[in-house]
């Protein structure tokens, strides 16, 4: 895979900021977008809320060429002096737990506290191996063609097989996003690499993944707990898969309350 990443522009980003009380930036996943965390709307009586869409998700526009993690840091970065946002809590699932934990290794005076929800620093030979070809399917016959493989991913086979609200909301998603949008996201994957950042992270961290998690990922949280500094404790989210924080999102809103304070 050629590797050429380019600037991001911050002035693409509509920043979406609901609730009130210490700001807790929010990090969605690879195909998804700002509305991923719709589901934590209890909390906004507590905290504000502010979430965005990465590059060629929701309503955010493709961006010139390649990014990588260093360029989504960038971006934040920016966000955060425009919205004014001098120090916050962070939180991020999968793709956005990845940028997570690169900006707070690269910025901790900016972050209070950090939640990484199954999502790894650096992603294993196989599936870094995967990511181009995956890259290839979206861009050859869209995201659609890709569904049925990643509710199982992102699901429970339980969850999958009611298809309540919330698998209905991730497959909406998927059919939404851009196969060049989720292709540009997939080459960011397959390159990234947040291990020496993550070890560079001051804020107090939890761990949270699904207890149907694939096990890379469970074996990327345990390297998460022993590397980086403040890391408290690894939290299973009952039957839940890949998207925890949207399959069981009451028992995601309580760890998050109880944690943050």
């Amino acid at each position: 895979m050629e590797w050429n990443p380019q600037p991001l522009d911050a002035a693409d980003v509509t920043v979406h900021r609901r609730g009130k009380g210490k700001p807790l930036v929010l990090l969605h996943c690879l195909g998804m977008n700002w509305n991923f965390w719709d589901v934590l709307e209890p909390l906004a009586d507590r905290y504000e809320l502010i979430a965005y869409s990465f590059p060629g998700h929701g309503g955010t526009p493709l961006p010139a060429g390649q990014y990588g993690a260093a360029e989504l840091t960038a971006q934040l970065h920016a966000l955060a002096e425009r919205e004014g946002l001098k120090k916050f809590h962070l939180a991020g699932i999968s793709m956005g737990g990845s940028v997570a934990q690169h900006f707070a290794g690269t910025h901790p005076a900016m972050v209070d506290r950090l939640i990484l929800c199954d999502c790894t620093p650096k992603y294993n030979e196989e599936s870094r191996a995967n990511w181009p070809v995956r890259a290839a399917v979206a861009r050859k016959d869209g995201v659609a063609a890709l569904i049925p493989t990643l509710l199982q991913t992102f699901f429970t086979p339980a969850s999958v097989a009611e298809d309540g609200p919330n698998v209905r909301f991730v497959r909406a998603a998927f059919e939404a996003c851009s196969g060049e949008g989720y292709a540009r996201a997939c080459e960011m994957l397959a390159m990234v690499d947040a291990e020496a950042e993550a070890k560079q992270i001051t804020a107090k961290t939890l761990i949270m993944l699904g207890s149907n998690e694939r096990q890379a990922f469970k074996d990327a949280a345990v390297w998460m707990r022993a590397n980086i500094p403040r890391a408290t404790e690894v939290i299973e989210v009952p039957e839940a898969g890949h998207a925890s924080v949207r399959e069981r999102p009451a028992f995601c809103i309580e760890q998050f309350a109880r944690f943050l304070g």
